[in-house]
């Protein structure tokens, strides 16, 4: 039996992947000042247990005020690398590619962990010590009424923003991270800028198409030169804005043609989030309902990309791969629910090969083996995932 696509290696640039899954950046709202901690040591950590290929760091700030909660990991200071080397450290000693996701929050930061509301932050968040900050944009529109209203970024102060993103890309190499994304989804600062929504500029980083992409391309530009040139740079977009006036699939073909030619390796392909929270759905969802955008993505700008996006069965993980929609598939909330999902996913497609636990680690892989053939000996309903 050949080996499923999902579980044949991939290599980008100088790194290479055991497999092509990858596990979504998605936010904890669980650092104190930025730094990263044990809850997510533990919560990274038990995917590169549980079989993924990458693993990614949650969106970590370039900037204070670029965090979307007082939560947020951040990376725009020295003190962030200590913490964050040794989650990397940890993915890498269990087989995954240490990944992270570069971010500045934009319009949308200043806001409440989502289990208090998720909303702007307010007196009662005042009084648990969560004080608001001054937000920036690229214009001076809020996201929804009821929200702040932003600070449009003047020119020095892009030039500026884009030095942090140069800082936090060298604290990302510090900390021995492989595999680097850029945020500019899910309505956060650079796809504000690409967004006509949220980019109402009159200089040269707005108006046409060309104008709005400008400050991300150069972003783009600034962490790929800051980047080393073996490790991989993924870009994340949003691939349409889902709202009357916003971002097509057809703008964001054309940026990831212009980001390809910046040096970026990947585009991982999400969707909304311009207006409301990133967990806001504006875009009907269905299983797989973002694989198209990564496939007319990979076609259309000739760019390797990832597929996400309620991705939840290892066969049609397996169908995206093996019918040239992505080069990666990313797991999200799905890997929350079972974070040894790749083994599982292994064994309902039969990748394994010899030993049934053999991708395990050796610390569960050994007893789990031994136990395998009574199991199968034993009437009653079928073992979990197995493909038998």
């Amino acid at each position: 039996m050949s080996q499923p696509f999902l579980f044949q290696p991939i290599t980008l640039r100088g790194v290479t992947s055991r497999n092509r899954i990858l596990i979504s950046p998605m936010c904890q709202y669980s650092a104190t000042d930025g730094l990263a901690n044990d809850w997510h040591l533990v919560h990274l950590g038990k995917f590169a247990q549980g079989g993924a290929g990458l693993v990614m760091v949650e969106a970590a700030a370039v900037a204070a005020e670029g965090r979307i909660t007082h939560g947020d990991v951040g990376i725009w200071n020295d003190e962030q690398i200590a913490p964050l080397e040794r989650i990397a450290a940890f993915l890498k000693d269990n087989g995954a590619v240490p990944a992270i996701q570069l971010a500045h929050a934009g319009r949308k930061a200043s806001m409440q962990r989502p289990w208090y509301g998720n909303a702007a932050l307010d007196e009662a968040d005042r009084a648990r010590g969560d004080l608001p900050w001054r937000t920036v944009a690229p214009s001076a529109i809020p996201m929804e009424e009821g929200w702040l209203m932003p600070r449009a970024l003047d020119v020095a102060e892009l030039a500026a923003l884009r030095e942090q993103w140069r800082r936090a890309t060298l604290r990302a190499v510090e900390a021995g991270f492989e595999f680097v994304e850029v945020h500019c989804a899910h309505g956060y600062l650079l796809h504000e800028f690409l967004s006509p929504l949220s980019n109402r500029r009159s200089d040269a980083y707005g108006g046409d198409r060309a104008g709005r992409m400008r400050y991300p391309l150069e972003v783009i530009e600034t962490v790929r030169a800051a980047w080393p040139a073996e490790r991989p740079l993924a870009v994340r977009i949003s691939s349409v804005d889902g709202v009357e006036g916003g971002l097509t699939l057809a703008d964001q073909i054309a940026f990831a043609r212009e980001a390809k030619a910046r040096g970026a390796d990947l585009i991982d392909c999400s969707s909304g989030g311009l207006l409301g929270s990133a967990t806001a759905a504006r875009i009907p969802r269905g299983y797989g309902f973002q694989v198209p955008y990564a496939d007319e993505i990979r076609r259309a700008a000739e760019i390797a990309t990832i597929a996400v996006g309620l991705i939840l069965h290892p066969q049609q993980a397996e169908d995206v791969l093996a019918n040239g929609q992505a080069d990666l598939v990313a797991i999200g909330r799905e890997a929350l629910f079972d974070p040894n999902w790749p083994l599982h996913a292994e064994l309902a497609l039969g990748g394994g090969g010899g030993e049934v636990f053999a991708s395990w680690p050796r610390q569960y892989g050994w007893w789990l083996e031994r136990r395998e053939p009574g199991l199968r000996r034993l009437e009653g309903p079928p073992l979990p995932y197995r493909g038998v």
